[in-house]
């Protein structure tokens, strides 16, 4: 209080919600700690477990108030887009069969997404999906988090600038080996839902990272894929989705220069990798390296020259890079710091979009729901190609 009159607050944080992420859920705890990390987001309301009781135990975990537990996201969708202090974005952080019709729901009510990847469960739903955002106009983020590690955004824009050539060849690789063993049959939750067709879809290694390595790929090139052959596999016996991922790509020529070719491998069944995620992009006047198990740093080599180590916050940082460093050079940023990244240019569109026709800085950035349409070509056309053997396949 000032002079007996009370003081509104200059900034308040967005209301958000979440539907999945409820105990027993990693991603859920990630997001809610990517939304809180810069104070721009406060979550109020979830539909966190489609059990009842889970529900209910999370949100008092959480903090949450009863009234705003709800058992599922429709309910919460309509109760929340009817309170004066309803939420304003959602966070969508459930199996993939309940990306669509949630997000759906939400749209709908008139609030702004953010969205776990893939996209959906099938591309024919991701298509309706872009058509809705379209139509409501409503903000839609894609989770898609190493495309806001610094040293990516370096990467990105070294690239846009023409410091590597025309690009000739485009590596990404995402090994990782928790699935050696068929964890479903233990009553693993994470694993059983990513190893079951109609919750995860027809993809899954190639859904749940490959869809990271090849967006990763994308986002720092810019080219645009023309086509590929896939050789997917089940290894583990009984396992109903794919676990190892061997992709040729093909992507779209740009100017007169030749077709850049690439290779993307992923896989859950490779003892040794935690999460293995590499880009490796090569030039006519250089190439690059970047590590996400070491993400302050780039490896830069010109053509003929000795090779350079750029780090995040160091000498050479450009400000696409600088711009989501929170800490000086030397100091580790990582995942929780990427995923936040997300939230926060997020939190700038959905701020912008509070002015009618207002849009976020030019400078802004984030995946978008057409990037989750591509990732669902990409995995549709992943399937198509090693049902036939591997064989081209356009997206």
């Amino acid at each position: 209080m000032v002079s007996g009159k009370k003081v509104e607050p200059v900034y308040k944080p967005i209301r958000l919600g979440m539907v999945g992420g409820g105990q027993g859920a990693f991603i859920g705890g990630v997001h809610r700690i990517a939304a809180r990390l810069d104070n721009e987001f406060v979550l109020v309301a979830g539909a966190l477990s489609s059990n009842p009781e889970r529900a209910r135990a999370s949100a008092a975990e959480l903090g949450l108030e009863p009234e705003r537990s709800y058992a599922s996201f429709a309910e919460m969708a309509k109760a929340e887009a009817g309170r004066a202090d309803g939420i304003e974005a959602v966070a969508i952080v459930t199996p993939n069969n309940v990306h669509f019709p949630a997000a759906k729901a939400f749209l709908e009510a008139g609030i702004h997404v953010i969205c776990d990847k893939p996209l959906t469960a099938t591309l024919a739903e991701a298509k309706k999906l872009a058509a809705l955002v379209e139509k409501t106009g409503k903000v839609f983020v894609l989770t898609h988090n190493y495309t806001a590690y610094p040293m990516v955004r370096q990467a990105r824009e070294m690239l846009a600038k023409g410091q590597l050539g025309d690009i000739r060849i485009v590596q990404v690789e995402y090994p990782q080996d928790w699935l050696t063993d068929d964890l479903s049959a233990s009553g693993n939750k994470q694993a059983a839902w990513r190893s079951d067709p109609k919750q995860a879809g027809a993809g899954g290694a190639t859904g749940d990272i490959g869809t990271h390595a090849y967006n990763l790929a994308r986002f720092v090139s810019g080219l645009e894929l023309d086509s590929l052959a896939a050789d997917l596999d089940a290894f583990v016996p009984g396992r109903q989705l794919d676990d190892n991922l061997q992709v040729l790509l093909r992507f779209k020529a740009v100017g007169k220069a030749p077709p850049a070719k690439g290779m993307l491998w992923a896989s859950q069944v490779a003892p040794g990798h935690e999460n293995g995620l590499k880009l490796r992009v090569y030039g006519s006047k250089g190439g690059i390296e970047w590590v996400q198990a070491d993400p302050n740093y780039l490896w830069y080599t010109p053509f003929g020259e000795p090779k350079r180590l750029l780090t995040r916050g160091g000498a050479g940082a450009l400000e696409s890079a600088s711009r989501l460093t929170r800490v000086p050079g030397g100091h580790p940023e990582g995942y929780l710091e990427g995923f936040a990244n997300i939230y926060r240019e997020a939190a700038s569109a959905i701020r912008a979009a509070r002015k009618k026709g207002g849009k976020p800085p030019k400078d802004v950035i984030f995946p978008t729901v057409q990037d989750g349409v591509e990732g669902m070509a990409f995995i549709d056309a992943c399937v198509k190609s090693s049902k036939r053997n591997g064989a081209w396949t356009k997206l």
